[in-house]
């Protein structure tokens, strides 16, 4: 489905180059001296259609550059954000083996009394009956 939708776009784009090309191929001087437009000092003379893709990539790719500059925060506060979730993995990790060990080591745990646990007899610290 995936190459269906591709083809189905960029057969229609590349047709749409094709025949943008083949009807601006007449040439057209593009200069960068403002002082002298008849004789330019810095010029290049290429087809037309080349001059508008090239203007197109350019536009493309500064886009890109400044969207990219523009979400450098939101980038840097995920790489925060996922290495405190792996230290909070690795944490978490860790106390659930140590609750492993401890659970499983018959000698770390009190020995119940009669009574609940709570002394002889039944009663708590200060002597009152459960």
């Amino acid at each position: 489905m995936r190459k269906f939708l591709t083809a189905l776009v960029v057969i229609p784009l590349g047709l749409f180059f094709v025949i943008f090309a083949v009807a601006n191929r007449h040439l057209v001087t593009v200069s960068f001296d403002p002082f002298n437009s008849t004789y330019p000092t810095v010029g290049v003379t290429l087809p037309l259609f080349v001059v508008i893709i090239a203007v197109a990539i350019l536009g493309v790719v500064a886009g890109g550059s400044a969207t990219w500059f523009r979400q450098r925060h939101w980038r840097r506060a995920a790489r925060q954000h996922e290495a405190e979730a792996r230290a909070a993995r690795t944490q978490l990790a860790d106390l659930r083996a140590s609750q492993a060990a401890w659970r499983g080591d018959p000698q770390r745990l009190p020995a119940l009394t009669q009574g609940g646990g709570y002394g002889s007899g039944g009663r708590d610290k200060q002597g009152a009956t459960l």
